[in-house]
């Protein structure tokens, strides 16, 4: 059963989440709470699996309630707030903050059945996951020194990163400490819907790293040395015309129900890389990732898996496992050094 607390300053909201989650016999709601203090009260004395919880309340507000209890009784928590919407900064914030993934408000009624299996699909796969999560969501706090290598490089060099929920954290552990000479360009799928968020995560991790890092603009010329961030709700393909290497952006259709899709890009950058190609997986649910970077290892590429003890949502890697398609497999806290060995090695023609 999964203990579950709801926290909205809206009664109206309150019941509406209650509705949704009442056809799930494996959930069950232990309390609410109308804003972030009764939310850090009820945190402490009911001890739920797992918080949903608003932005926008009195008295306290979510990102305040999100600090204050990943700081003193830790407890995964999924923001639900049309403040979240098209990836606002209250949603990074959020993440950052602690929170380990969020659901919009629908906006609009014909969307209330999707938002309903979103919220569920994500509560469910949330509690099922790594039991030191939390330990793991707290381990962004701590960042470790840029990885060096010796580059002697003839050629074109791409690595590609995927990463679902769970991922902005992780994200932050792996790009924070590539170095800002690195010979190759660095194409991040993270699964997120279309709007502001890629754009504002970009500009955190830019903010926070020696290498430069963006969100991906159509037809742009790819560079060495950039870190390009699919934007929500675009796949992102590399394509090589007249010698010269370019993102293209589509508006296509979901694959494996997500878009940006890391296969889509896997399979784009083969074309253009071939072997030359160190590709990372690092947390998420489903199975998106897998089929590419099988398409990658066959190739010749180097093919990384974050291992389940440092994995907050251990699905997309272990699909990848299963698929044969890694390599190897090594902490969150290891692959940037993995990813500079790897490339290193394929670049000084070891």
């Amino acid at each position: 059963m999964i203990r579950t607390l709801i926290v909205d300053d809206s009664a109206f909201m309150r019941m509406a989440i209650r509705s949704m989650l009442a056809s799930s016999l494996d959930i069950k709601i232990v309390g609410d709470a109308s804003n972030g203090k009764e939310a850090v009260e009820k945190a402490k004395s009911l001890h739920p699996d797992i918080i949903i919880m608003d932005v926008n309340m009195p008295v306290m507000d979510g990102l305040t309630a999100v600090k204050t209890i990943m700081g003193t009784d830790p407890v995964p928590i999924i923001m639900f707030s049309t403040l979240t919407t098209e990836g606002s900064k209250e949603a990074l914030e959020a993440l950052h903050l602690g929170a380990i993934d969020f659901v919009t408000k629908s906006e609009s009624h014909h969307d209330v059945n999707k938002v309903e299996s979103e919220l569920i699909d994500k509560i469910r796969n949330i509690h099922r996951s790594n039991p030191n999560i939390l330990r793991l969501l707290n381990m962004r706090r701590f960042k470790g020194e840029i990885v060096r290598g010796n580059w002697k490089c003839s050629g074109d060099f791409g690595v590609l990163i995927g990463s679902s929920t769970g991922g902005p954290s992780s994200l932050e552990q792996v790009i924070s400490r590539l170095p800002g000479d690195l010979p190759a360009a660095v194409f991040v799928v993270q699964h997120m819907p279309e709007g502001n968020f890629c754009r504002q995560m970009a500009e955190r991790l830019n903010f926070l790293s020696e290498i430069e890092v963006q969100e991906a603009k159509n037809n742009e010329k790819v560079k060495t040395g950039v870190v390009y961030i699919a934007p929500g709700g675009y796949h992102m393909q590399v394509r090589r015309a007249l010698d010269v290497i370019r993102i293209k952006l589509v508006k296509g259709q979901p694959i494996h129900a997500v878009m940006p899709a890391i296969d889509v890009t896997a399979e784009t950058m083969l074309n253009v890389y071939g072997k030359n190609i160190v590709a990372s997986i690092l947390t998420g649910m489903g199975v998106d990732g897998a089929h590419g970077f099988k398409m990658i290892k066959d190739e010749g590429g180097s093919t990384i898996a974050c291992s389940e003890d440092t994995c907050v949502i251990f699905g997309m890697p272990k699909a990848a496992i299963e698929n044969g398609a890694i390599d190897i497999v090594k902490p969150i806290f290891e692959i940037p050094e993995e990813i500079v060995s790897r490339l290193e090695v394929k670049c000084n023609g070891k």
